[in-house]
């Protein structure tokens, strides 16, 4: 038997666009390879339990070895094998009954999943590092010949009399001068422990040295020789393939470790396991989650029965539930998929929704079953429930019942019940609830007793998604809004209709203002004068909610660049009903008066940590004066 051919393109030779087009992503070759031995074993273990095949399928296995010497990369297995006539239907027809669309559609493609899989090209992508590839095989069917198939990267191929004596197949890549790093033994371990480390069979990639007994010597201690071991690079049963049932803490543990060696151990975790309208299995695990929660992405791996995808989950996993970490393993997502096709699957879709079903779920479970327990892991969890709160509606549905609200006194509420403690001292005459908060408690100390003297309770929100869960509370909030404790003097955060005498007169309060816009002389700070408590502060300085709220979302990145480009303005609040006040009316000499007037207006700034470089110095050299 022996046949020469040429494979059936109506257009430009495939293979230069293959190399062109996936050569940013060639090493996915290896993956693409192994997946397929893989079938090939699985299709054997398949027909045994159907009664179709009566030999031996136990100790089914596939070997990846590398020749430095002789440039070649092989894998084989003991899988099914083909016959010469399979060999030209899988690998010269169906491989490329797509080419003509695959050339009109992918000239300009620059996403190698988008390529290869959709056109049966998986095979093929052996040439993205090889300039010749054999085929050795011999199918499990009675009386099969062993064939031989070889291909040097053009559109000929040879297909001829095999050499196998074993069921199987082996695929040799003569590897070409541009791809040489492959045939470093690192390079390789390195791709099967990314893209195979789970596959269900063992994956043989070379040999270990392991210490064995070997007796004992004359004085009777124990002996050791060095022996070989197959290198096995998979776990063929991950925990997400078992029974939760079967499963211990310490397995999920362990696991963990496995994924991420050097992170601390989670909170806890999810094992997800449906199989209707879709396959899914995996296991979610709640990290703990640092404030730069940026660098905690990407770290969900996808894998379709048990063959590694991608970390870039964000299609698959809703927005909030990246901070995740874990594996999700679902056959109805194809190994090779294209973000476009993420992006429009209605499996996708519905793997999107159960997720975060299955997370609010846990979430709740967690709360009702011990909440002491779950109000110590809010620290690490609070960042990831607002986020999947502000971004998700669905989630905010289920978790607007265990998101907690924690104040100053380290008190944690839900959200009804904060309502319940706060609404009978917070609301003002207009009947709105105002929630205080804030996002500094040291620098915002003398803000906080204030309000603690009034009665208030001051809400603690110094996480970095806090800017958006307090825009979004107030959406979804009746009649709430929430101001920082430090946008007003205490007796203004929360209008009432309580209004107090002032003891100044109107030229007293004229003269008052002209003595402080003297002595503070800066554009930026607009000195206006209240009748406040005479225990409130003489001077306090203040921001507007809104100007600074906008501000701080567009440091955050947060769409609002035009407020982030605006100067700073501040409001100085001073208080007419206070003795420094009085003393400074009743103070005759003019540069005495400027001097305490910018003496209480830097104490307010100093209170604020707005007091900085000559400014600082200025004001305690005057304090020294003073003293």
């Amino acid at each position: 038997m022996q046949e020469k051919g040429t494979i059936s393109i109506h257009t430009e030779n495939i293979f230069p666009i293959i190399k062109k087009f996936l050569y940013s992503d060639n090493e996915i070759f290896l993956r693409e390879l192994v997946s397929n031995a893989v079938d090939a074993t699985q299709k054997l273990k398949r027909l045994a339990s159907l009664g179709q095949y009566s030999g031996d399928a136990s100790n089914l296995r596939v070997e990846v070895s590398v020749d430095k010497e002789a440039k070649t990369i092989t894998i084989s297995d003991n899988g099914i094998g083909m016959t010469a006539e399979e060999i030209k239907k899988y690998i010269n027809q169906i491989a490329f009954s797509g080419a003509t669309e695959f050339m009109e559609k992918f000239k300009e493609a620059k996403d190698a999943n988008e390529i290869i899989g959709r056109f049966g090209l998986g095979f093929y992508s052996a040439f993205m590092v090889a300039d010749r590839v054999e085929i050795q095989t011999l199918s499990y069917q009675d009386g099969a010949e062993p064939a031989y198939w070889v291909c040097d990267g053009s559109t000929e191929f040879e297909i001829g009399e095999g050499i196998l004596e074993e069921r199987g197949t082996e695929i040799t890549l003569h590897v070409n001068a541009e791809s040489e790093e492959f045939l470093e033994k690192g390079k390789l371990q390195q791709i099967l422990d990314k893209y195979c480390k789970f596959l269900p069979v063992p994956i043989k990639f070379g040999a270990n040295e392991q210490e064995e007994e070997d007796g004992v010597d004359e004085e009777g201690k124990t002996k050791y020789k060095t022996i070989e071991v197959d290198n096995i690079i998979n776990d063929t049963n991950p925990i997400w393939t078992k029974a939760p049932n079967e499963l211990k803490d310490e397995d999920y543990l362990k696991f963990y470790k496995e994924l991420y060696p050097f992170s601390e151990d989670p909170l806890f975790w999810i094992h997800l396991n449906v199989d209707y309208p879709f396959n899914l299995t995996g296991v979610l695990y709640f990290p703990k989650i640092k404030n730069d929660f940026d660098t905690q992405r990407n770290k969900i791996k996808l894998f379709s029965r048990q063959v590694f995808i991608t970390d870039e989950v964000k299609d698959i996993v809703p927005e909030f539930l990246m901070l995740l970490h874990g594996v999700i393993d679902s056959p109805d997502i194809p190994l090779n998929v294209s973000r476009s096709f993420l992006q429009a699957d209605s499996n996708v879709k519905k793997i999107n929704t159960y997720i975060t079903k299955k997370v609010a779920d846990k979430l709740a479970e967690l709360f009702k079953a011990d909440r002491k327990a779950y109000e110590e892991k809010w620290t690490d969890i609070g960042l990831f429930v607002k986020y999947g709160l502000v971004s998700e509606d669905k989630f905010y549905d289920k978790a607007k019942d265990f998101v907690l609200l924690t104040n100053t006194a380290k008190e944690n509420y839900t959200l009804s019940e904060y309502k319940d403690k706060v609404e009978a001292t917070q609301t003002d005459k207009d009947g709105q609830l105002i929630y205080l908060y804030t996002n500094d408690p040291a620098k915002q100390d003398s803000f906080i007793q204030s309000a603690n003297k009034k009665g208030y309770d001051i809400l603690q929100m110094d996480s970095p998604i806090d800017n958006h869960f307090i825009s979004h509370l107030e959406q979804k909030l009746e009649k709430t809004s929430l101001k920082r404790v430090d946008a007003d003097v205490a007796d203004k955060l929360i209008k009432k209709d309580i209004t107090l005498e002032t003891v100044l007169t109107e030229e007293q309060s004229t003269k008052v203002k002209e003595i402080f816009d003297s002595a503070i002389s800066k554009p930026a700070y607009k000195v206006e004068l209240e009748s406040l408590s005479p225990e409130e502060l003489p001077v306090t300085v203040t921001m507007d909610e809104f100007m600074r709220r906008m501000k701080d979302m567009a440091a955050m990145g947060g769409g609002m660049g035009f407020y982030g480009s605006m100067p700073d303005n501040y409001k100085v609040i001073v208080n007419g009903n206070h003795k420094l006040i009085t003393r400074i009316l009743e103070t005759e000499d003019a540069g005495t008066q400027a001097q305490l007037a910018k003496q209480a207006f830097d104490l307010a700034l100093l209170s604020q940590g707005l007091l900085t470089g000559a400014e600082l110095t200025e004001f305690v050299n005057r304090s020294v004066n003073l003293i």
